[in-house]
Protein backbone atom coordinates (compact mmCIF):
# COMPACT_ATOMS: atom_id res chain seq x y z
CA UNK A 1 0.00 0.00 0.00
CA UNK A 2 1.20 3.52 -0.85
CA UNK A 3 3.01 5.46 1.86
CA UNK A 4 0.82 8.12 3.51
CA UNK A 5 3.63 10.70 3.34
CA UNK A 6 3.83 10.33 -0.45
CA UNK A 7 0.05 10.64 -0.76
CA UNK A 8 0.21 13.85 1.24
CA UNK A 9 3.13 15.21 -0.78
CA UNK A 10 1.64 14.58 -4.20
CA UNK A 11 -1.98 15.40 -3.45
CA UNK A 12 -1.78 18.62 -5.44
CA UNK A 13 -3.89 20.07 -8.29
CA UNK A 14 -3.03 18.33 -11.57
CA UNK A 15 -4.98 17.69 -14.80
CA UNK A 16 -6.58 14.35 -15.68
CA UNK A 17 -4.91 14.54 -19.13
CA UNK A 18 -7.82 13.59 -21.35
CA UNK A 19 -6.18 16.11 -23.69
CA UNK A 20 -2.90 17.92 -24.15
CA UNK A 21 -2.72 20.86 -24.01
CA UNK A 22 -5.41 20.78 -21.33
CA UNK A 23 -8.55 22.88 -21.74
CA UNK A 24 -7.15 25.52 -19.37
CA UNK A 25 -4.67 26.47 -22.12
CA UNK A 26 -7.12 26.61 -25.05
CA UNK A 27 -8.08 29.81 -26.83
CA UNK A 28 -11.54 31.29 -26.27
CA UNK A 29 -12.27 31.23 -29.98
CA UNK A 30 -11.22 29.10 -32.92
CA UNK A 31 -11.61 29.70 -36.67
CA UNK A 32 -14.28 27.48 -38.19
CA UNK A 33 -12.56 27.71 -41.59
CA UNK A 34 -9.22 26.68 -40.09
CA UNK A 35 -10.93 23.80 -38.25
CA UNK A 36 -12.69 22.59 -41.41
CA UNK A 37 -9.42 22.68 -43.34
CA UNK A 38 -7.65 20.67 -40.64
CA UNK A 39 -10.54 18.21 -40.52
CA UNK A 40 -10.38 17.60 -44.26
CA UNK A 41 -6.61 17.11 -44.08
CA UNK A 42 -6.87 14.53 -41.30
CA UNK A 43 -10.03 12.63 -42.18
CA UNK A 44 -8.84 10.26 -44.93
CA UNK A 45 -5.85 8.94 -42.99
CA UNK A 46 -7.84 8.51 -39.77
CA UNK A 47 -10.79 6.88 -41.49
CA UNK A 48 -8.70 4.50 -43.58
CA UNK A 49 -6.38 3.47 -40.77
CA UNK A 50 -8.73 2.72 -37.87
CA UNK A 51 -12.03 4.51 -38.41
CA UNK A 52 -13.27 7.44 -36.36
CA UNK A 53 -14.64 7.84 -32.85
CA UNK A 54 -17.87 9.62 -31.98
CA UNK A 55 -18.80 11.15 -28.65
CA UNK A 56 -22.40 12.37 -28.25
CA UNK A 57 -23.13 14.70 -25.34
CA UNK A 58 -26.71 14.34 -24.05
CA UNK A 59 -26.87 17.00 -21.35
CA UNK A 60 -30.26 16.70 -19.68
CA UNK A 61 -30.88 15.46 -16.13
CA UNK A 62 -34.17 15.44 -14.25
CA UNK A 63 -32.56 16.46 -10.94
CA UNK A 64 -29.35 18.19 -9.89
CA UNK A 65 -26.71 15.98 -8.28
CA UNK A 66 -24.99 18.65 -6.22
CA UNK A 67 -21.50 17.09 -6.44
CA UNK A 68 -21.53 17.05 -10.24
CA UNK A 69 -19.05 19.10 -12.25
CA UNK A 70 -20.24 17.89 -15.67
CA UNK A 71 -21.90 20.04 -18.30
CA UNK A 72 -25.60 19.40 -17.71
CA UNK A 73 -29.04 20.97 -18.05
CA UNK A 74 -31.70 20.26 -15.43
CA UNK A 75 -35.23 19.69 -16.72
CA UNK A 76 -38.24 17.48 -16.07
CA UNK A 77 -39.75 18.58 -19.36
CA UNK A 78 -39.10 15.76 -21.81
CA UNK A 79 -40.34 17.82 -24.74
CA UNK A 80 -36.70 18.97 -24.98
CA UNK A 81 -35.67 15.54 -26.28
CA UNK A 82 -36.79 15.76 -29.90
CA UNK A 83 -35.39 19.25 -30.72
CA UNK A 84 -32.05 18.25 -29.23
CA UNK A 85 -31.85 14.97 -31.15
CA UNK A 86 -32.69 16.83 -34.36
CA UNK A 87 -29.95 19.40 -33.67
CA UNK A 88 -27.31 16.70 -33.09
CA UNK A 89 -28.34 15.02 -36.36
CA UNK A 90 -27.99 18.37 -38.17
CA UNK A 91 -24.51 18.78 -36.72
CA UNK A 92 -23.55 15.29 -37.85
CA UNK A 93 -24.78 16.13 -41.36
CA UNK A 94 -22.50 19.18 -41.39
CA UNK A 95 -19.54 16.93 -40.69
CA UNK A 96 -20.73 14.38 -43.27
CA UNK A 97 -20.35 17.01 -45.99
CA UNK A 98 -16.60 16.99 -45.27
CA UNK A 99 -16.30 13.19 -45.23
CA UNK A 100 -15.66 11.38 -48.48
CA UNK A 101 -15.63 8.39 -48.62
CA UNK A 102 -18.19 7.32 -46.03
CA UNK A 103 -17.00 7.46 -42.44
CA UNK A 104 -16.20 4.22 -40.62
CA UNK A 105 -17.31 4.38 -37.00
CA UNK A 106 -14.91 2.54 -34.70
CA UNK A 107 -15.98 3.95 -31.33
CA UNK A 108 -19.25 5.47 -30.14
CA UNK A 109 -19.99 6.77 -26.66
CA UNK A 110 -23.11 8.44 -25.27
CA UNK A 111 -22.28 10.68 -22.32
CA UNK A 112 -23.92 13.39 -20.32
CA UNK A 113 -25.75 14.61 -18.35
CA UNK A 114 -27.94 11.54 -18.33
CA UNK A 115 -28.23 9.78 -21.72
CA UNK A 116 -31.05 7.63 -20.33
CA UNK A 117 -33.05 10.84 -19.74
CA UNK A 118 -33.92 10.30 -23.41
CA UNK A 119 -36.45 7.64 -24.34
CA UNK A 120 -35.23 4.44 -25.95
CA UNK A 121 -37.09 5.40 -29.13
CA UNK A 122 -35.31 8.76 -29.39
CA UNK A 123 -31.92 7.16 -28.76
CA UNK A 124 -32.70 4.72 -31.56
CA UNK A 125 -33.63 7.64 -33.82
CA UNK A 126 -30.27 9.28 -33.11
CA UNK A 127 -28.11 6.18 -33.59
CA UNK A 128 -29.89 5.10 -36.77
CA UNK A 129 -29.34 8.61 -38.19
CA UNK A 130 -25.63 8.29 -37.44
CA UNK A 131 -25.47 4.89 -39.12
CA UNK A 132 -27.47 5.88 -42.20
CA UNK A 133 -24.55 7.41 -44.10
CA UNK A 134 -21.67 5.59 -42.41
CA UNK A 135 -20.23 2.13 -41.92
CA UNK A 136 -19.43 0.34 -38.66
CA UNK A 137 -15.89 -0.94 -38.24
CA UNK A 138 -15.76 -4.74 -37.72
CA UNK A 139 -13.79 -4.20 -34.49
CA UNK A 140 -16.05 -1.59 -32.89
CA UNK A 141 -16.84 -0.59 -29.32
CA UNK A 142 -20.04 1.22 -28.35
CA UNK A 143 -20.81 2.30 -24.79
CA UNK A 144 -23.16 4.58 -22.89
CA UNK A 145 -23.66 6.10 -19.46
CA UNK A 146 -26.83 5.19 -17.60
CA UNK A 147 -28.52 6.30 -14.40
CA UNK A 148 -29.57 3.23 -12.36
CA UNK A 149 -32.85 4.92 -11.42
CA UNK A 150 -34.07 5.52 -14.98
CA UNK A 151 -32.23 3.03 -17.20
CA UNK A 152 -34.94 0.60 -18.26
CA UNK A 153 -34.72 -2.84 -19.77
CA UNK A 154 -36.01 -1.22 -22.97
CA UNK A 155 -33.08 1.21 -22.96
CA UNK A 156 -30.65 -1.67 -22.51
CA UNK A 157 -32.25 -3.88 -25.16
CA UNK A 158 -32.64 -1.08 -27.71
CA UNK A 159 -29.01 0.00 -27.45
CA UNK A 160 -27.80 -3.61 -27.39
CA UNK A 161 -29.67 -4.23 -30.65
CA UNK A 162 -27.80 -1.23 -32.11
CA UNK A 163 -24.42 -2.70 -31.16
CA UNK A 164 -23.75 -1.40 -27.65
CA UNK A 165 -21.92 -3.87 -25.42
CA UNK A 166 -20.55 -1.62 -22.67
CA UNK A 167 -22.50 0.37 -20.09
CA UNK A 168 -21.37 2.62 -17.24
CA UNK A 169 -23.59 3.27 -14.24
CA UNK A 170 -23.12 6.25 -11.95
CA UNK A 171 -23.22 4.72 -8.47
CA UNK A 172 -21.12 7.30 -6.54
CA UNK A 173 -22.01 6.09 -3.00
CA UNK A 174 -24.59 3.78 -1.40
CA UNK A 175 -24.82 5.41 2.03
CA UNK A 176 -28.28 7.07 2.51
CA UNK A 177 -26.81 10.02 4.43
CA UNK A 178 -24.28 10.72 1.69
CA UNK A 179 -26.91 10.28 -1.02
CA UNK A 180 -29.19 12.80 0.66
CA UNK A 181 -26.34 15.31 0.89
CA UNK A 182 -25.51 15.00 -2.82
CA UNK A 183 -29.19 14.82 -3.87
CA UNK A 184 -28.85 11.43 -5.52
CA UNK A 185 -31.20 9.02 -3.79
CA UNK A 186 -30.44 5.67 -5.38
CA UNK A 187 -31.11 2.38 -3.55
CA UNK A 188 -28.44 -0.22 -4.22
CA UNK A 189 -31.22 -2.60 -5.24
CA UNK A 190 -31.72 -0.40 -8.33
CA UNK A 191 -28.03 -0.69 -9.16
CA UNK A 192 -28.10 -4.45 -8.73
CA UNK A 193 -31.24 -4.85 -10.84
CA UNK A 194 -30.03 -2.81 -13.80
CA UNK A 195 -26.63 -4.56 -13.71
CA UNK A 196 -28.27 -7.99 -13.78
CA UNK A 197 -30.55 -6.90 -16.63
CA UNK A 198 -27.57 -5.65 -18.67
CA UNK A 199 -25.72 -8.93 -18.22
CA UNK A 200 -28.80 -11.01 -19.02
CA UNK A 201 -29.23 -9.09 -22.27
CA UNK A 202 -25.58 -9.68 -23.22
CA UNK A 203 -23.50 -6.65 -22.22
CA UNK A 204 -19.95 -7.88 -21.67
CA UNK A 205 -18.59 -4.89 -19.74
CA UNK A 206 -20.34 -3.08 -16.88
CA UNK A 207 -18.56 -0.13 -15.26
CA UNK A 208 -19.45 1.60 -11.99
CA UNK A 209 -18.44 5.17 -11.19
CA UNK A 210 -17.69 5.71 -7.49
CA UNK A 211 -16.55 8.93 -5.80
CA UNK A 212 -14.53 9.42 -2.64
CA UNK A 213 -14.36 12.69 -0.74
CA UNK A 214 -18.12 13.37 -0.64
CA UNK A 215 -19.90 14.92 2.36
CA UNK A 216 -20.30 12.62 5.37
CA UNK A 217 -18.21 9.80 3.88
CA UNK A 218 -16.10 7.84 6.35
CA UNK A 219 -13.68 4.96 6.01
CA UNK A 220 -16.39 2.67 7.39
CA UNK A 221 -19.12 3.95 5.07
CA UNK A 222 -17.03 3.82 1.92
CA UNK A 223 -15.87 0.32 2.85
CA UNK A 224 -19.51 -0.72 3.12
CA UNK A 225 -20.33 0.83 -0.26
CA UNK A 226 -17.43 -0.90 -1.99
CA UNK A 227 -18.20 -4.26 -0.38
CA UNK A 228 -21.78 -3.95 -1.64
CA UNK A 229 -20.50 -3.09 -5.11
CA UNK A 230 -18.21 -6.11 -5.07
CA UNK A 231 -21.21 -8.43 -4.60
CA UNK A 232 -22.16 -7.76 -8.23
CA UNK A 233 -18.54 -7.68 -9.53
CA UNK A 234 -18.56 -4.80 -12.04
CA UNK A 235 -16.01 -5.47 -14.77
CA UNK A 236 -14.52 -2.01 -14.32
CA UNK A 237 -14.62 0.65 -11.63
CA UNK A 238 -13.77 4.33 -11.95
CA UNK A 239 -12.92 5.46 -8.40
CA UNK A 240 -12.89 9.23 -8.77
CA UNK A 241 -11.72 11.89 -6.35
CA UNK A 242 -14.44 14.43 -5.61
CA UNK A 243 -13.30 17.82 -6.92
CA UNK A 244 -14.74 20.61 -4.80
CA UNK A 245 -14.87 23.58 -7.19
CA UNK A 246 -17.94 25.62 -6.17
CA UNK A 247 -16.65 28.59 -8.19
CA UNK A 248 -17.41 26.63 -11.38
CA UNK A 249 -20.04 24.11 -10.18
CA UNK A 250 -22.69 26.17 -8.42
CA UNK A 251 -24.53 23.14 -7.04
CA UNK A 252 -21.55 22.47 -4.78
CA UNK A 253 -22.29 25.73 -2.95
CA UNK A 254 -25.13 23.82 -1.28
CA UNK A 255 -22.57 21.84 0.71
CA UNK A 256 -21.42 22.86 4.14
CA UNK A 257 -17.67 22.49 3.70
CA UNK A 258 -17.46 21.31 7.31
CA UNK A 259 -19.25 18.14 6.17
CA UNK A 260 -16.53 17.29 3.63
CA UNK A 261 -13.74 14.92 4.68
CA UNK A 262 -10.48 16.65 5.56
CA UNK A 263 -7.49 16.15 3.28
CA UNK A 264 -6.16 13.47 5.63
CA UNK A 265 -9.53 11.72 5.82
CA UNK A 266 -9.87 11.83 2.04
CA UNK A 267 -6.52 10.11 1.65
CA UNK A 268 -7.74 7.41 4.04
CA UNK A 269 -10.87 6.91 1.89
CA UNK A 270 -8.70 6.43 -1.18
CA UNK A 271 -6.38 4.00 0.58
CA UNK A 272 -9.31 1.93 1.85
CA UNK A 273 -10.97 1.82 -1.56
CA UNK A 274 -7.82 0.81 -3.41
CA UNK A 275 -7.06 -1.83 -0.77
CA UNK A 276 -10.50 -3.42 -1.23
CA UNK A 277 -10.35 -3.40 -5.04
CA UNK A 278 -6.89 -4.95 -5.16
CA UNK A 279 -7.89 -7.59 -2.61
CA UNK A 280 -10.91 -8.44 -4.75
CA UNK A 281 -8.77 -9.16 -7.82
CA UNK A 282 -8.96 -5.84 -9.64
CA UNK A 283 -5.86 -4.26 -11.20
CA UNK A 284 -5.01 -0.59 -10.92
CA UNK A 285 -4.99 0.54 -14.54
CA UNK A 286 -4.19 4.12 -13.56
CA UNK A 287 -5.97 7.48 -13.52
CA UNK A 288 -8.62 6.23 -11.03
CA UNK A 289 -9.49 3.09 -13.02
CA UNK A 290 -9.61 -0.52 -11.83
CA UNK A 291 -10.48 -3.55 -13.96
CA UNK A 292 -10.89 -7.29 -13.65
CA UNK A 293 -8.53 -9.52 -15.69
CA UNK A 294 -11.31 -10.62 -18.04
CA UNK A 295 -12.23 -7.10 -19.09
CA UNK A 296 -10.97 -5.61 -22.37
CA UNK A 297 -9.59 -2.59 -20.53
CA UNK A 298 -7.29 -4.86 -18.53
CA UNK A 299 -6.28 -6.85 -21.60
CA UNK A 300 -5.53 -3.69 -23.58
CA UNK A 301 -3.47 -2.32 -20.67
CA UNK A 302 -1.42 -5.52 -20.44
CA UNK A 303 -0.89 -5.64 -24.22
CA UNK A 304 0.19 -1.99 -24.39
CA UNK A 305 -2.64 -0.97 -26.74
CA UNK A 306 -4.55 1.27 -24.32
CA UNK A 307 -5.44 4.77 -25.50
CA UNK A 308 -6.74 7.85 -23.72
CA UNK A 309 -8.98 10.66 -24.94
CA UNK A 310 -12.01 12.65 -23.78
CA UNK A 311 -13.95 9.42 -23.31
CA UNK A 312 -11.29 8.38 -20.78
CA UNK A 313 -9.36 5.14 -21.32
CA UNK A 314 -10.35 3.34 -24.51
CA UNK A 315 -9.40 0.01 -26.03
CA UNK A 316 -9.81 1.22 -29.61
CA UNK A 317 -7.41 3.82 -30.96
CA UNK A 318 -8.70 6.23 -33.54
CA UNK A 319 -6.76 9.39 -34.38
CA UNK A 320 -9.98 11.37 -34.89
CA UNK A 321 -12.83 11.86 -32.46
CA UNK A 322 -15.87 13.94 -33.38
CA UNK A 323 -17.85 15.40 -30.49
CA UNK A 324 -21.50 16.13 -31.21
CA UNK A 325 -23.86 18.10 -28.99
CA UNK A 326 -23.61 21.07 -26.65
CA UNK A 327 -20.15 21.42 -24.98
CA UNK A 328 -18.86 18.30 -26.81
CA UNK A 329 -15.16 18.24 -27.67
CA UNK A 330 -13.62 17.05 -30.94
CA UNK A 331 -10.05 15.82 -31.35
CA UNK A 332 -8.31 15.76 -34.74
CA UNK A 333 -4.98 14.61 -33.37
CA UNK A 334 -3.47 17.97 -34.32
CA UNK A 335 -6.21 20.19 -32.90
CA UNK A 336 -9.09 20.29 -30.41
CA UNK A 337 -12.37 22.20 -30.51
CA UNK A 338 -15.24 22.46 -28.04
CA UNK A 339 -18.84 23.26 -28.95
CA UNK A 340 -20.85 26.10 -27.46
CA UNK A 341 -21.80 25.63 -23.80
CA UNK A 342 -25.20 27.32 -24.07
CA UNK A 343 -27.90 25.25 -25.80
CA UNK A 344 -29.33 28.38 -27.41
CA UNK A 345 -25.99 29.19 -29.06
CA UNK A 346 -25.55 25.57 -30.11
CA UNK A 347 -28.98 25.50 -31.76
CA UNK A 348 -28.36 28.82 -33.52
CA UNK A 349 -25.12 27.56 -35.07
CA UNK A 350 -26.43 24.27 -36.43
CA UNK A 351 -29.68 25.89 -37.63
CA UNK A 352 -27.54 28.38 -39.56
CA UNK A 353 -25.63 25.51 -41.16
CA UNK A 354 -22.42 26.19 -39.22
CA UNK A 355 -20.35 23.96 -36.99
CA UNK A 356 -21.02 24.82 -33.34
CA UNK A 357 -17.36 25.00 -32.26
CA UNK A 358 -16.57 27.77 -29.81
CA UNK A 359 -13.04 27.36 -28.38
CA UNK A 360 -10.03 25.17 -29.01
CA UNK A 361 -6.37 24.93 -29.86
CA UNK A 362 -4.11 23.91 -32.73
CA UNK A 363 -1.07 21.98 -31.52
CA UNK A 364 2.50 23.10 -32.08
CA UNK A 365 5.32 20.61 -32.73
CA UNK A 366 6.28 20.98 -29.05
CA UNK A 367 2.69 20.23 -27.99
CA UNK A 368 2.64 17.10 -30.16
CA UNK A 369 5.84 15.83 -28.58
CA UNK A 370 4.66 16.46 -25.01
CA UNK A 371 1.26 14.94 -25.82
CA UNK A 372 2.87 11.70 -26.98
CA UNK A 373 4.98 11.40 -23.83
CA UNK A 374 1.88 11.94 -21.68
CA UNK A 375 -0.07 9.33 -23.66
CA UNK A 376 2.77 6.82 -23.40
CA UNK A 377 3.10 7.29 -19.64
CA UNK A 378 -0.65 7.15 -18.98
CA UNK A 379 -1.36 4.20 -21.29
CA UNK A 380 1.88 2.16 -21.37
CA UNK A 381 3.54 3.18 -18.13
CA UNK A 382 6.74 4.29 -19.85
CA UNK A 383 8.20 6.69 -22.38
CA UNK A 384 11.59 7.52 -23.88
CA UNK A 385 13.09 10.98 -24.29
CA UNK A 386 14.60 11.14 -27.77
CA UNK A 387 16.60 13.65 -29.79
CA UNK A 388 13.48 15.76 -30.40
CA UNK A 389 13.34 16.54 -26.70
CA UNK A 390 15.03 19.94 -26.76
CA UNK A 391 17.21 21.44 -24.01
CA UNK A 392 14.44 23.99 -23.37
CA UNK A 393 11.90 21.22 -22.68
CA UNK A 394 14.43 19.42 -20.53
CA UNK A 395 14.87 22.45 -18.27
CA UNK A 396 11.26 21.99 -17.17
CA UNK A 397 10.99 18.21 -17.28
CA UNK A 398 14.29 16.93 -15.88
CA UNK A 399 13.94 18.44 -12.37
CA UNK A 400 10.50 16.88 -12.07
CA UNK A 401 11.73 13.48 -13.19
CA UNK A 402 14.64 13.64 -10.75
CA UNK A 403 12.20 14.36 -7.92
CA UNK A 404 9.91 11.49 -8.93
CA UNK A 405 12.84 9.08 -9.17
CA UNK A 406 14.07 10.06 -5.71
CA UNK A 407 10.61 9.29 -4.32
CA UNK A 408 10.38 5.92 -6.10
CA UNK A 409 7.63 6.89 -8.54
CA UNK A 410 9.72 6.15 -11.65
CA UNK A 411 12.88 4.43 -12.80
CA UNK A 412 14.83 6.70 -15.16
CA UNK A 413 18.15 6.02 -16.86
CA UNK A 414 18.40 9.43 -18.48
CA UNK A 415 16.36 8.36 -21.48
CA UNK A 416 13.60 5.84 -20.70
CA UNK A 417 11.12 6.68 -17.94
CA UNK A 418 9.33 3.67 -16.43
CA UNK A 419 6.49 4.01 -13.96
CA UNK A 420 6.93 1.96 -10.79
CA UNK A 421 4.13 0.21 -8.93
CA UNK A 422 4.19 3.08 -6.42
CA UNK A 423 4.17 5.56 -9.28
CA UNK A 424 0.96 4.08 -10.65
CA UNK A 425 -0.90 5.79 -7.81
CA UNK A 426 0.62 9.11 -8.91
CA UNK A 427 0.21 8.75 -12.65
CA UNK A 428 -1.24 12.24 -13.11
CA UNK A 429 1.70 13.75 -11.25
CA UNK A 430 4.25 11.91 -13.42
CA UNK A 431 2.43 12.99 -16.58
CA UNK A 432 2.65 16.59 -15.37
CA UNK A 433 6.45 16.49 -15.80
CA UNK A 434 5.82 16.56 -19.56
CA UNK A 435 3.13 19.24 -19.34
CA UNK A 436 5.26 22.20 -20.39
CA UNK A 437 2.31 24.60 -20.25
CA UNK A 438 1.71 23.64 -16.62
CA UNK A 439 5.40 23.78 -15.72
CA UNK A 440 5.78 27.24 -17.23
CA UNK A 441 2.69 28.38 -15.33
CA UNK A 442 3.82 26.77 -12.05
CA UNK A 443 3.87 30.01 -10.00
CA UNK A 444 0.22 30.58 -10.89
CA UNK A 445 -0.82 26.92 -11.20
CA UNK A 446 -3.41 27.34 -8.49
CA UNK A 447 -5.39 29.60 -10.80
CA UNK A 448 -5.88 26.75 -13.27
CA UNK A 449 -8.37 25.15 -10.86
CA UNK A 450 -7.54 21.51 -11.53
CA UNK A 451 -8.76 18.90 -9.09
CA UNK A 452 -6.25 17.37 -6.67
CA UNK A 453 -4.46 14.17 -7.62
CA UNK A 454 -6.04 12.21 -4.74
Amino acid sequence: MVDAALLEKYNIPVPRYTSYPTVAHWKDSVSILQWEKAFSQQFDAANNKAGISLYIHLPFCETLCTYCGCNKKISRNHSVEQPYIEAVIKEWQLYLKMMNPRPVIRELHLGGGTPTFFSAARLRQLIEALFKDSDVHPDFEFGFEGHPNNTTRLHLQTLYDLGFRRVSFGVQDNDPHVQQAINRIQPFENVKTVTEQARAIGYHSVNFDLIYGLPFQSVASIGKTINQVLTVRPDRVAFYSYAHVPWTSKGQRLFDENDLPSATEKLQLYRRGKELFLAAGYSDIGMDHFALPGDELYKSWKEGTLHRNFMGYTTRHSSMMIGLGVTAISDLGIAYAQNHKAIRDYYQSVDAGELAIHKGVFLTAEDMLCKQHILDISCKGKTTLNAQFSPELATYTVPQLQKFQADGLIIWDGATVVLTETGRSFLRNVCSAFDIHLQKAAPRAETLQFSKAV
